[in-house]
């Protein structure tokens, strides 16, 4: 009797349409799953189902079980993305790639102690096998990528601890990261999150030499929003900024964090928490820097 009472009442639960968000924001706001443009909806639910064809026929291939997650991701399914790669996981136990993207998820999920578990895995068992470059799931305008696979553990293990607060470890993941760059697009999206750890973590010398990567002429294809930030911490003009084709709202969370970590550096922390306020009120919630603009409000509120 008592089952079936319980029974009855996880029906009524699920069948009142009891919603779950996709996530919530450190301030335990609910983050719903992003609305795309209807041509972007369309074009990327086309390459779901083809990765989907591609992992129905090959469901113990790892490079099928990556892409099934990050096109499934690539649609704000964030949850499901990350249930994809544990499942893979299960084949691949040691697969550094599915920890790699299943860390990704779980900092955009706001998940930073399972995102460095992961990532740090990842890196340990990366550490003797070769880089190699890592196919663009939304390529840039040249359709070459840039980065690579052990470049992308430690930039998204260097992001999680700084999310975290943790600046000397984001500074050593980031000084290891630029370390594996091998163009500038690479070298300068290390040299930015290098520059703002180094800065927390008062090592001038680490500022200094990250700030001095990012120049006027640089070979970019994709992060052109880092260089002009690291050229304002410079106070250098940019010149016109050039647009990255990413999601809406994620060129402006890059861009307005920096402007705000800039006012907080300055000791000008009214001016940077009104920033960081707009990030979260008005950006991509997915991107890093409306993330990182999640963090320093939680830090800030905690000095209050």
């Amino acid at each position: 009797m008592m089952r079936a009472a319980f029974l009855f009442i996880a029906i009524l639960v699920l069948g009142s349409g009891c919603h779950v968000p996709e996530a919530r924001s450190m301030r335990g706001r609910p983050l719903e799953t992003p609305t795309l443009p209807e041509d972007v909806q369309a074009r990327r639910e086309a390459d779901l189902r083809h990765a989907r064809t591609i992992y129905s026929v090959h469901p113990s291939d790892e490079e099928a079980i990556i892409w099934l997650g990050r096109r499934t991701a690539y649609l704000g399914r964030y949850r499901e993305a990350v249930d994809i790669y544990t499942n893979g996981l299960k084949t691949f136990p040691e697969s550094y790639r599915l920890l790699r993207h299943r860390g990704h998820r779980y900092i955009t999920l706001r998940k930073l102690d399972a995102a460095i578990d992961d990532l740090q895995r990842a890196d340990e068992l990366s550490r003797d096998q070769p880089d190699a470059i890592e196919p663009d799931g939304m390529p840039n305008a040249a359709g070459k990528p840039r980065s690579t696979t052990k470049g992308n553990i430690l930039y998204h293990l260097g992001l999680a601890h700084y999310l975290q607060g943790e600046f000397v470890e984001s500074m050593i993941d980031f000084q290891r990261c630029l370390q594996l760059a091998t163009n500038d697009d690479m070298r300068v999206a290390s040299a930015y999150w290098l520059y703002l750890s180094a800065c927390r973590c008062e090592d001038k010398a680490i500022a200094d030499h990250a700030l001095a990567i990012a120049t006027p002429k640089m070979d970019l294809l994709e992060n052109h929003a880092y260089r002009a930030l690291l050229l304002s911490f410079q106070d250098l003009d940019a010149g016109e900024t050039v647009d990255s084709q990413l999601d809406e709202g994620v060129d402006e969370a890059t861009s307005g964090y920096g402007l705000g970590m800039k006012q907080l550096l300055n000791g000008e922390t009214d001016l940077s928490r009104a920033q960081f306020e707009v990030i979260i009120a008005e950006t991509n919630w997915a991107a890093f820097g409306h993330i990182a603009a999640e963090a320093e409000l939680a830090r800030l509120d905690q000095k209050d």
